[in-house]
């Protein structure tokens, strides 16, 4: 995961970099994908950022204390007992093989002195069985104890590394929301708008004829009346048409016009 985290920042970074020296170098053009992308690399940056204190967040949470778990004291007063118990077997091993060559003497020549040796060593092994019996017990109570301990620490990180991670993705997720909130609303307005000469897509010109009033609110706005011809200048993918009337230019809705071939010889203009 680590490592997948790692690679996610390099790109992320890469990526957040590029959107925003992007947005920078064109932000006097005004164009929504100038702000967008200005707003997408913020938004990436504050996403590496949730990423590096999630990383924190399982190293120190997560990662480090289960690895502690691998050196900790009852582990290793664990292992002593485990270590202690496998010497004590073997030593029976070397006791057992020891009692067997005592035995085969007394069969070969039954004598006093071999005989007092054999019941020395069977009497160790009793003894040496006793302490194992004994040694035994604790070792297996003490890994118990700490294998025991171990799974329910474990469980519990495990548990705390779900919500870090839901919470992580909540943020994610909010920020992410954020930044679509955002760059919705900057698309809602350019477009509710009448367009600037730079960003409307050019067109060749053409005649048309009003067919509904419009009345302008701004000055980058043309008034119509019903009659009056246009010379169409520019059609937005907005909606949106630049022309001229009557010596004066603007923008009006390109619906409240019709394209006509030429004008009526008996046409007579108002006076501007």
């Amino acid at each position: 995961m680590q490592v997948h985290l790692f690679l996610h920042l390099i790109t992320g970074t890469k990526f957040s970099e590029d959107c925003y020296r992007y947005g920078g170098e064109n932000n006097a053009d005004g164009e929504a994908l100038t702000k967008a992308a200005s707003l997408y690399g913020g938004a990436l940056r504050n996403v590496e950022k949730e990423y590096e204190d999630f990383n924190r967040t399982l190293c120190s949470q997560i990662i480090d204390p289960l690895k502690a778990m691998a050196v900790c004291a009852p582990l290793e007063e664990a292992r002593g007992f485990a270590q202690r118990y496998s010497r004590m077997r073997h030593e029976a091993e070397i006791l057992s093989a020891e009692i067997a060559r005592r035995k085969a003497r007394v069969r070969e020549s039954p004598v006093a002195e071999h005989t007092t040796k054999l019941e020395q060593s069977e009497g160790k092994m009793i003894e040496h069985k006793a302490s194992m019996a004994v040694l035994g017990k604790e070792a297996v109570a003490a890994l118990g104890a700490v294998e025991s301990q171990q799974k329910r620490v474990t469980l519990q990180r495990l548990v705390g590394m779900v919500e870090a991670e839901k919470l992580f993705y909540l943020r994610l997720a909010a920020i992410l929301d954020d930044v679509e909130a955002e760059m919705s609303s900057e698309k809602q307005k350019r477009e509710s708008a009448p367009p600037s000469r730079k960003r409307a897509e050019m067109a060749q010109y053409f005649l048309a004829e009003a067919v509904h009033n419009f009345n302008g609110t701004t000055e980058k706005e043309l008034s119509l009346i019903v009659g009056d011809y246009v010379v169409v200048r520019q059609i937005a993918p907005n909606g949106w048409a630049e022309g001229e009337c009557r010596a004066k230019a603007g923008w009006f809705p390109a619906a409240y016009v019709e394209r006509r071939e030429n004008i009526p010889p008996n046409k007579v203009f108002p006076q501007a």
